[in-house]
């Protein structure tokens, strides 16, 4: 699997074992909502060939669907249409916090919280 914490200026990116037990940062794409940017990101995907692709959605403190959440949405409807990839959206609301600003590493939190959610389903 593969993770993104997506934001306007720098994008995580986190990829996880073939087990699907253990998450690592992988890179960091910046501004991956402009042309290029999303290019760069496309051939990050492509060339990890995931079988999902996790994006972080930063909702509110309340779980509400803030301007970052709506501006993540846009985005999420862009990547869907450009890969085959299935695409979900994870609760990222605590990652950010736990990575101290590292946006590969935050990646790396969301997929490793998502991988215990999945486990536990």
């Amino acid at each position: 699997m593969l993770a993104l914490d997506f934001g306007s200026a720098r994008t995580g990116v986190a990829v996880s074992d073939p087990t699907g037990t253990v998450a690592r940062p992988l890179t960091t794409v910046e501004r991956a909502a402009t042309d290029a940017g999303f290019a760069k990101l496309l051939a990050v995907i492509a060339a990890e060939a995931p079988e999902l692709v996790v994006v972080g959605m930063p909702l509110t403190l309340r779980g509400e669907h803030g301007e970052q959440a709506r501006e993540t949405d846009v985005f999420v409807d862009r990547l869907r249409a450009a890969v085959e990839t299935p695409v979900e959206t994870y609760d990222e609301r605590f990652t950010s916090v736990l990575a101290d600003g590292d946006d590969a590493r935050a990646a790396a939190h969301l997929l490793s919280s998502y991988l215990d959610w999945r486990g536990g389903r």
